[in-house]
């Protein structure tokens, strides 16, 4: 009986202690939850020791400069954990990733520049988060994107420079925003934020010191007030140009199209090819100056002006051509499909399949024919006249590419423009 009462009489001695770590201090709330308040108590790391279900940890006001993977594996149903004004400066991926009841985080007034993202896809529940007074230089654009219960939200006084369009996306519950005191770079990437302010229901606290500090001709003045003549977003137009007679660049057809492009800043441009068996992407051009090619994209030559040549075109180098262009505004794209068709008497043959195509004939295409996507309906068709042989300079045989007739046929094939072009070939005298 004595060695019985001696453990209970040691375990009520050691169960406080073990529930709440001596430099805190524990209470049941009249809701019931547990709060465990550890704040200014001078602590440079998470005490161990603490009740599992403590639902409050005050741990403000300290001198904690590290959470790792297991700093919070006690207290797995926590709710509001607050973190404030310490020198937090490191956190490890998977250190909140286990707190899934979590409502409230602060994390306001420390170091943190690197910030475990993927560790808030687990806490769907969050309502307010407080990351201002950090150094963080950049946000991901799905940083957010699962914390669809977040009312408010604190970015203020970090060195953020720019936000990803999207940023704050998917946050049907956000009611507050701050973002002031940060360094803006007011180039056309924030741009978009002026105009999801303009629209958007959300309280931005203090937005009137959400200013620029570059470029130098908008220091001082808010985002928001970034003028719109700056800032447009690019429009694409895609062109054929006709291999003219009497000019032959390279051997066999040449199928040229050129994309123009507007905007501003002005727009990149890009394109996209999409045949039976392969995906090709050229971000830019791949011809020099000195007409040098880059070997692994030799069959698409792409030129500076935003042309594109394909010589000796082939049966499988049909498929969808796209032109991207794109700034810091936005995206847009035009497309193509180009076939490849062969026929004796490839216009005859068109007349009879199609019966509301119109022959134009002569040399109707010439160079900067406008292909407007507006128009999907329409299928533009190309035939070619080809002599079957001539003198190279050299005194070989060369195929020599002269554009005949034109027939255009208005139908409604798909959404794309279609090329189809055919091969007339007839033998010289």
């Amino acid at each position: 009986m004595r060695p019985l009462l001696c453990y209970l009489g040691l375990a009520a001695l050691l169960g406080p202690s073990l529930a709440c770590p001596s430099p805190c201090s524990c209470s049941t709330k009249k809701n019931g939850r547990l709060l465990a308040e550890c704040a200014y108590k001078d602590l440079q790391e998470v005490p161990e020791g603490l009740s599992s279900n403590v639902t409050i940890l005050t741990l403000s006001a300290n001198r904690i400069g590290w959470l790792g993977q297991g700093s919070f594996a006690e207290v797995p149903e926590v709710q509001s954990l607050w973190l404030g004004y310490n020198q937090i400066g490191v956190v490890e991926p998977g250190a909140f990733a286990l707190l899934v009841h979590l409502k409230n985080l602060d994390l306001s007034h420390n170091k943190i520049a690197d910030f475990p993202w993927q560790d808030l896809r687990n806490l769907s529940g969050l309502q307010i988060l407080k990351m201002n007074n950090n150094r963080l230089a950049g946000l991901p654009w799905n940083a957010f994107r699962f914390l669809k219960d977040l009312r408010s939200l604190w970015l203020n006084d970090n060195e953020l420079t720019t936000l990803a369009e999207g940023t704050f996306d998917n946050l049907p519950s956000l009611s507050q925003l701050q973002i002031f005191n940060n360094p803006f770079n007011c180039s056309c990437k924030v741009f978009w934020l002026k105009k999801w302010t303009e629209k958007t229901s959300v309280s931005i606290t203090k937005g009137g010191s959400t200013l620029c500090v570059a470029p130098s001709r908008l220091k001082g003045r808010a985002v928001t007030d970034i003028p719109d003549h700056h800032c447009i977003a690019p429009s694409v137009q895609l062109t054929y140009l006709s291999n003219l007679d009497n000019t032959v660049m390279y051997d066999g057809l040449t199928l040229t199209l050129h994309c123009s492009v507007a905007g501003s800043p002005p727009p990149e441009i890009r394109w996209k090819i999409q045949t039976s068996s392969r995906r090709v992407e050229i971000n830019g051009p791949n011809v020099a100056r000195d007409g040098n090619v880059k070997q692994s994209q030799e069959r698409f030559l792409v030129f500076k002006n935003g042309t594109m040549a394909i010589p000796n075109f082939r049966k499988e180098d049909e498929g969808i051509y796209t032109c991207l262009a794109v700034n810091d505004v936005g995206m847009r794209d035009v497309s193509v499909n180009v076939a490849l068709a062969g026929s004796e008497n490839p216009a005859e043959d068109l007349l009879q399949d199609d019966p509301q195509a119109s022959h134009l004939g002569g040399r109707s295409c010439y160079k900067g024919d406008e292909m407007d996507p507006s128009g999907a309906g329409e299928k533009l068709v190309i035939v070619y006249h080809m002599p079957r042989e001539s003198k190279s300079r050299s005194g070989g045989v060369v195929p020599q590419v002269h554009l005949g007739t034109l027939l255009l046929a208005l139908g409604t094939v798909n959404k794309y423009i279609w090329f189809v072009l055919f091969f007339f070939f007839f033998l010289t005298s």
